[in-house]
């Protein structure tokens, strides 16, 4: 009876949002609509009444869904991923909005203004995004001191990456770079991804280079390690460059991976739309389901080749809850999302969840976990 309710709720909330909200919203510059989103849930996650109105009309929750993964509880898998909370502003809202967890970031060293504007643009027929904020944040050192003692109502992943500036290309001082956000939000939420794969950064992918790669993992292990980390993957890697980033992660005792950030493979064929506007062209990541091959191959090919020894976090085109389970079926423990969010809606996640419910038990699944890998 409560799974019909919740069903009833969100096909509601998802049909105002397509047929009245949605219309407006994508008449209005993507990163406008994106900063008002932000806006409004910091304030919905101010007051204790505004975040209970909130859970009414989005939370929803079964045991079968709540996993414990590197002594870390997720209560539910589906995360929401990098890029979106870039200044940790809305922790507060999002698990009244459903979020098992999320990971805020990317946050560099120094502050970062980004690449100028436009820097966002939506490809509707593909169901994507193109991304070209270039890792704009306020920095470790202002985020730290916000989040710091700040207790958490779900797992918190922060995501580091260089700073966006000529004076992190080189190497020595990109390492540094990374070396100073990780040691300002070591303290800070749950687990440390590190994000080698941002495509729209000054100097491109270095540490997709297995000697570059090396020596920043032997500089974040100089200090103990107080907490899982994470190295978020782009679509783009051949396998032999996997492979290296496999061998360093067992190396160094890395715990998981992000599969995986944006593409910038504009031959992808499920672009379905000519890309006119020559920024569109030229520069930035695509996400959605233009990756979600990607991504799943990805998952794929990790998870069997270290027979299931990392924790997978899948993101890349999960717009539902068959899309999530594809990938938990490949490999993923848990799973992150935007851009369906954007395109379907924000009930998207409780659709997910009561999704995956009804997948799991169809299958004869006791628990989420046990589905994982099991293609």
């Amino acid at each position: 009876m409560k799974d019909c309710l919740i069903k009833a709720r969100n096909y509601a909330i998802k049909i105002i949002y397509k047929w009245v909200l949605k219309p407006v919203f994508f008449q209005i510059d993507p990163e406008i609509i994106h900063d008002y989103a932000v806006s409004i849930g910091k304030f919905l996650g101010k007051f204790y009444i505004t975040k209970k109105i909130t859970g009414f009309f989005f939370r929803y929750s079964n045991p079968i869904l709540e996993q414990k993964i590197l002594g870390i509880t997720f209560k539910n898998p589906v995360g929401l991923a990098a890029g979106f909370d870039k200044n940790a502003m809305i922790t507060e809202i999002l698990p009244e909005v459903g979020f098992g967890f999320e990971e805020i970031g990317s946050i560099t060293g120094e502050p970062c203004q980004g690449n100028k504007k436009p820097r966002l643009w939506r490809l509707k027929k593909s169901k994507a995004l193109v991304v070209y904020y270039g890792l704009k944040n306020d920095g470790c050192e202002i985020i730290s001191k916000i989040l710091k003692n700040k207790n958490f109502n779900i797992p918190i992943f922060t995501s580091i990456a260089k700073t966006n500036s000529k004076e992190t290309a080189e190497t020595e001082k990109a390492i540094e770079d990374y070396f100073k956000a990780y040691k300002a939000l070591l303290d800070i939420g749950n687990c440390i991804v590190i994000n080698i794969s941002c495509p729209n950064a000054f100097g491109g992918l270095p540490f997709t280079d297995r000697e570059k790669l090396n020596a920043l993992l032997e500089k974040i292990a100089s200090i103990p390690k107080i907490k899982p980390i994470f190295i978020k993957m782009a679509p783009d890697l051949k396998r032999e460059e996997i492979d290296e980033i496999i061998s360093l992660s067992q190396k160094f005792n890395i715990d998981g991976f992000v599969c995986t950030n944006l593409t910038k493979d504009r031959d992808n064929p499920k672009i379905k739309a000519k890309i006119k506007d020559k920024l569109t062209t030229e520069k930035g990541g695509i996400s959605g389901k233009v990756i979600e091959d990607l991504s799943d191959e990805m998952i794929r090919y990790i998870y069997n080749k270290t027979a299931g020894k990392f924790v997978i976090i899948g993101v890349g085109g999960i717009f539902s809850a068959e899309d999530a389970y594809k990938k938990i079926k490949a490999g993923a423990s848990l799973l992150q999302l935007i851009t369906g969010m954007i395109y379907e809606g924000p009930q998207i996640i409780s659709e997910i969840n009561l999704g995956l419910v009804k997948l799991l038990k169809k299958d004869d699944y006791k628990n989420i976990s046990e589905a994982t890998g099991k293609e």
